[in-house]
């Protein structure tokens, strides 16, 4: 394959077929061993249809001439010299971001002796892109026991159910039975509490622990596996946005949808295919799209520096049981770096452009103790100036070598200087694993770095203080600020599989607040026809105004809490 003709990652993997074969999780490729077949999302213009009959491929066609293509790995070549074909990624996995708060969020309902507000969500949708959800919870059922639900959809059984199948379900004699008729779950329960927050109603408590828009319908997608793959990806994320916001507009009913995962894989810059197309599907409709900014702050996964100064020395330690690790390291493409990487025993490699070791484009391969590294040298892609080097740890015997690896950088010839490296962070298998230098600064998690969607992080409503572990901005290389604000997420109590409650942390759990919150302004505006614009980056606007203070803080926006903490009362229109 030419170089350039396809992206860096995407070039990797297709270069390196056995390393896929070791481990694709290394890799986090969307490959099919058995079927040869891969993944990919490509942004192209044209007649894609003609195309895939022409090549025999299978495409899902979204908005904005974007789409999730399944092809053979011999095709490819040709496929991306297509001129139909304008860009193609890999997707990547996705992972759930878990680690008095309504009260604190100044919710309508806390303020009704004003009786200024009276909101409830009632003719807005929440959306759930998830783990799915238990639909016979009483806390997403009216009260004559119908469902909330007006549709789900299994993409791991590529199944889509109806308010109509669901209720059938909850008619049903028995849980064998109910789940005869809709056999979807939620094992992990993440999407069963994302929704009790963003939308549960109480009626398992009384009414006591109920959601923010609680008179809201829900839409939900329980995210699939994808190809080759037990994880849901990004190409799973997108077909579920596809889905959710053609659907609100057949409907005429604006949506809030949120996304309470994300990953640490790319620049973090907003520049990716799967960030530009959230900006893109929230012009579609009326909608507001809420992500949490993961729970990387303090999981040492990330940290940066500059050679304007002189050489520098990264150390990361691998601990024991980790067996695929990837190591990216983004760059100005300007600039020119010597690069050594250093095992723990002290074998080297040396990655220097120019030098007759690599050049841009070119995968590697070297086995530094036991354990292999395929290492691509990547080069700006149309939509970014940005450079990545691609480390893919692969164990020869059975487990990564673990121990303190190194890995130096030289300046040769440099403009900016800047670098940053990310490593899985805190989805590590071992806790030791991490940057001994880590910085928490640049930790959001994507897709919470794209431009449109509003952004949050989290914070002890009990104490009044910041969550150490919630991811901060900026994002890379812009003037955007990252979070738009925090909402609680520690030790919220809400609904669980089985019908019950629980306790759950993190900014999963934060990102339902707004989640309900845009829907309360939603129905506010749109539905009660005081502003039927109030979505989107307005709502976003009407947020950041009306954000409270928060201890500690004295400069609005900052990287941690952006503009402060939700406070849905300040945030609506006067």
């Amino acid at each position: 394959m030419e170089s350039g003709k396809a992206d860096n990652s995407l070039n990797l993997a297709i270069s390196l077929p056995e390393a896929e074969r070791v481990s694709s999780a290394a890799l986090s490729t969307g490959y099919d061993a058995a079927t040869n077949r891969w993944e990919l999302i490509v942004k192209y213009n044209g007649d894609l249809k003609k195309l895939a009959e022409l090549l025999g491929f299978e495409a899902v066609l979204l908005i904005n001439y974007y789409a999730i293509v399944t092809i053979a790995q011999e095709k490819i070549e040709e496929f991306l010299l297509q001129p139909e074909i304008e860009f193609a990624e890999k997707p990547n996995r996705l992972y759930f971001e878990l680690e008095d708060s309504a009260a604190a969020s100044c919710l309508p309902v806390y303020v009704r002796e004003t009786n200024q507000f009276m909101l409830t969500g009632k003719g807005v949708l929440i959306g759930i892109v998830d783990s799915g959800i238990d639909y016979a919870h009483p806390d997403f059922r009216n009260t004559d026991g119908t469902t909330r639900i007006e549709l789900y959809w299994d993409q791991s059984a590529g199944q889509i159910y109806t308010r109509e199948e669901i209720n059938r379900a909850l008619r049903a004699g028995s849980v064998s039975e109910r789940l005869s008729i809709v056999p979807a779950t939620d094992i992990s329960g993440h999407g069963t509490a994302v929704a009790g927050i963003a939308a549960g109603n109480g009626r398992a408590s009384g009414g006591r622990y109920r959601g923010v828009a609680y008179e809201s319908d829900l839409m939900v997608v329980k995210l699939g596996n994808s190809v080759g793959n037990s994880f849901p990806r990004t190409t799973n994320l997108m077909t579920a946005m596809d889905f959710l916001v053609r659907e609100a507009a057949a409907r005429h009913m604006p949506i809030a949808i949120n996304l309470s995962f994300g990953n640490n894989y790319g620049a973090h810059d907003g520049t990716s295919l799967l960030e530009q197309y959230l900006n893109e599907v929230s012009n579609f409709g009326r909608n507001c799209i809420i992500v949490g900014t993961g729970n990387e702050g303090a999981a040492r996964g990330h940290t940066e520096g500059n050679l304007s100064e002189g050489a520098r020395m990264e150390e990361f330690l691998v601990g024991v049981g980790e067996r695929s690790l990837t190591l990216q390291l983004w760059k100005n493409f300007a600039d020119e770096f010597r690069i050594e990487l250093v095992a723990p025993n002290g074998d080297r490699e040396l990655i220097q452009e120019g030098s007759g070791s690599v050049r841009p484009g070119q995968v590697r391969e070297a086995v530094l103790d036991t354990t292999k590294v395929a290492i691509y040298y990547g080069e700006p892609k149309p939509y970014s100036v940005n450079q990545e080097i691609y480390f893919a740890f692969l164990p020869m015997a059975g487990m990564i070598t673990g121990g303190s690896w190194r890995l130096i950088l030289t300046p040769i010839r440099i403009i900016s200087g800047e670098y940053r490296l990310w490593l899985p962070g805190s989805e590590a298998v071992a806790k030791e694993t991490g940057f001994l230098r880590g910085t928490p600064e640049t930790t959001l998690t994507i897709p919470s770095t794209a431009a449109s969607v509003i952004s949050v992080g989290a914070y002890d409503s009990g104490t009044g203080s910041y969550a150490y572990f919630s991811g901060r901005g900026f994002a890379v290389g812009t003037k955007q600020n990252k979070p738009d604000l925090v909402a609680p997420g520690v030790d919220i109590l809400t609904a669980a599989p089985g019908g019950g409650y629980s306790l759950k942390t993190g900014t999963s759990m934060a990102a339902p607040f707004v989640t309900g919150a845009a829907a309360l302004m939603m129905q506010w505006g749109i539905v009660e026809g005081n502003d039927t614009y109030l979505y989107g980056e307005k709502v976003k606007a009407f947020l950041r105004r009306g954000a409270g203070k928060l201890a500690g803080f004295r400069e609005y926006p900052n990287p941690q809490i952006g503009w402060g903490t939700l406070c849905v009362a300040s945030s609506l229109p006067n």
